[in-house]
C-alpha cells in the first residue's frame, strides 16, 4: 500500500507514467493505461504525455497531464516510469524534483535510444535507471540485463468466441496501419486464400487497398473501426506477420488467443517464445509453411478448437493475478 502523510499520499510513494500518448491504438500507449489501471489499486498513479502531439483522443478520455513547467503542472518526486518515451532535448527535467526512483519500460530494438535513456547527465543527479523489458526475445537480442515483464492486458475484456458451425472460414488481422507493419510476401499469400474460398477480414490494412484486388470475401478497416475484442470475435483463425518491424513483444497476438484463437505467426517476434507450435499456436518460416498451416486449419475445425482452448489457457496463466502482483510489486516496493 501506498504510504500516508497528513491524509494524502506522500510525494515519495507517487507513480509518475510517461509516455508520448500519440496514438490510441499504439502498444506501448496501451501497455501505459492498462499498467495505470493496475498501479490505481495500491498507488497514486499520474499520466504525463511527453509529445506535443498527444492524441486528442486518448487526452478527453483519460486524466493525462501535460507537462508545464511554467504552471507548475510537472511530476513532483516518487517513482517516474517512462514506457516507450524518454526525455532527450527536454528542458523540463532539470526543473522539476528528483525521483526516489527511474524506471524504463524499452519496448524498442534501439540501442542509441537505451543509452539515450540510461544515461543521466551527471548535473541532473537523477538516480541509475532501472531497466524493464517485455519479453525474453527482446532481452536476447539487445543482450542487455533488466527484468522482464509481459506487457499487460486485460484479458477480462477478451472472451473465448462462439462457435459458427456454418460460417465461412475466415482468416484475419489486425495492427496499426504503417508500412513496416506488413510484409511484402504477405499480399500474393492472401490473394491464394482468397482463390482458395477463405474470407479475409483485415483491419488496419488500408495500405493494402491498391496492392489486392476487390473480392466479394475481402473486407479492409481502417485501424480502429472495431475495438480489438469485438473485431477478433468474427475470426476463425489469427495470422500475423510483419516486415520491417520487428514485434518485441506483440500484444495483439495475445489478444487473439485470448479469445480463444489459434494464432498462426512468423517466429521471429517476442509472442513466440510463448506459443508451442501445435500445441497453443502455429509458427512458421515461410510463406509456403504459413499456407499449409491455413490450410490444415481450415479443413480440421476439431484442430482449431483445440488449440484454441490451450492458446486461452496460455494467457490466463501469463496474465494471472498472481504473475500480476508480482510485477506490479515491482513498481510499487
Amino acid at each position: 500500500m501506498a504510504e500516508r502523510f497528513s491524509g494524502k499520499i506522500s510525494a515519495a510513494t507517487m507513480i509518475h507514467l510517461f509516455n508520448g500518448f500519440q496514438n490510441p491504438f499504439g502498444g506501448s500507449d496501451l501497455e501505459t493505461l492498462e499498467l495505470y489501471r493496475l498501479l490505481s489499486a495500491d498507488s497514486e498513479v499520474r499520466l504525463w504525455a511527453t509529445s506535443s502531439r498527444a492524441s486528442s483522443e486518448l487526452l478527453r478520455q483519460f486524466p493525462i497531464h501535460r507537462i508545464s513547467p511554467l504552471t507548475r503542472d510537472v511530476p513532483d518526486g516518487g517513482t517516474y516510469v517512462f514506457l516507450g518515451a524518454h526525455w532527450r532535448n527536454k528542458m523540463w527535467p532539470y526543473l522539476i524534483p528528483r525521483p526516489r526512483r527511474l524506471i524504463y519500460v524499452f519496448n524498442t530494438f534501439h540501442p542509441k535510444v537505451m543509452a539515450l535513456t540510461t544515461r543521466m547527465p551527471r548535473m541532473l543527479n537523477w538516480p541509475d535507471a532501472e531497466l524493464v523489458l517485455i519479453s525474453d526475445f527482446q532481452k536476447r537480442m539487445l543482450r542487455v540485463d533488466g527484468v522482464v515483464h509481459p506487457s499487460p492486458i486485460d484479458i477480462r475484456r477478451f472472451s473465448p468466441r462462439l462457435a459458427r458451425p456454418d460460417g465461412p472460414f475466415t482468416v484475419g488481422r489486425l495492427s496499426r496501419d504503417t508500412p513496416g507493419k506488413y510484409h511484402a510476401d504477405d499480399v500474393p499469400l492472401y490473394a491464394a486464400l482468397l482463390a482458395d474460398g477463405v474470407t479475409l477480414r483485415i483491419q488496419g490494412s488500408m495500405l493494402l487497398e491498391e496492392r489486392l484486388k476487390p473480392h466479394p470475401q475481402l473486407e479492409l478497416f481502417p485501424q480502429g473501426r472495431f475495438a480489438a475484442e469485438q473485431f477478433l470475435q468474427t475470426l476463425d483463425v489469427f495470422y500475423y506477420r510483419t516486415g520491417s518491424d520487428v514485434e518485441t513483444f506483440g500484444r495483439v497476438v495475445f489478444e487473439a488467443m485470448a479469445c480463444g484463437l489459434p494464432v498462426v505467426c512468423h517466429s521471429h517476434g517476442g509472442y513466440a517464445d510463448h506459443i508451442r507450435h501445435g500445441e497453443n499456436g502455429f509458427l512458421f518460416e515461410t510463406t509456403q509453411q504459413a499456407g499449409q498451416i491455413l490450410a490444415e486449419l481450415k479443413a480440421d475445425p476439431g484442430l482449431r478448437a483445440t488449440v484454441g482452448r490451450e492458446a486461452r489457457r496460455s494467457v490466463e496463466q501469463l496474465f494471472s493475478p498472481q504473475a500480476l502482483r508480482q510485477r506490479l510489486d515491482f513498481y510499487l516496493r
